[in-house]
């Protein structure tokens, strides 16, 4: 059994995309995965299976639809991948609630720049199959866009290794 993180995208506490962690977990262990624990009301799940990624994503993201009527992007990667993401993190010595990594499904692509916009003193960097930022000020006045993670999902560095611990603990 593998140990895995999949994390949701457009899920939170209230309003739009709304999904409580009970329902999130309870639907989990039905896909027949096991040790489930989620963490925070915004789409973190930790549990273990003998599936492969590309098949957790696909009966995750199939289950989901069928609760919310509408398609729920999933991102999932391995213990080991999650920790791999916290190790290398470009901006070490930045805070890390102002730092977070993009996840993706495939590697970010190489014209990855030439689309962002409203860049100010934000600073961005690829990584395996995420894009990491980080926000100077914080992210709640930036303007910065970047279509190459409009599919993706953002996790702050936090965040990052306490899925990663948690993880590594199944």
């Amino acid at each position: 059994m593998g140990a895995f993180v999949a994390l949701l995208r457009a899920v939170n506490v209230g309003g739009t995309g709304k999904l409580p962690m009970t329902e999130l977990k309870a639907m989990c262990e039905e896909l027949g995965f096991a040790a489930v624990r989620t963490y925070i009301a915004s789409g973190n799940v930790v549990f273990t299976s003998r599936k492969s990624e590309s098949a957790i994503k696909g009966t995750l993201e199939k289950r989901l639809h069928a609760y919310a009527g509408a398609p729920v992007g999933v991102l999932v990667r391995s213990a080991a991948e999650m920790a791999q993401v916290a190790a290398d993190n470009p901006f070490p010595k930045a805070a890390p609630n102002r730092t977070v990594a993009i996840f993706l499904d495939k590697p970010p692509p190489k014209d990855v720049f030439a689309g962002v916009r409203g860049q100010k003193d934000e600073e961005i960097k690829l990584g395996r199959r995420e894009i990491y930022v980080h926000y100077g000020h914080g992210m709640g006045t930036s303007k910065l866009a970047i279509p190459a993670a409009k599919t993706g999902t953002a996790r702050n560095m936090n965040t990052i290794a306490t899925l990663a611990k948690m993880a590594a603990e199944l």
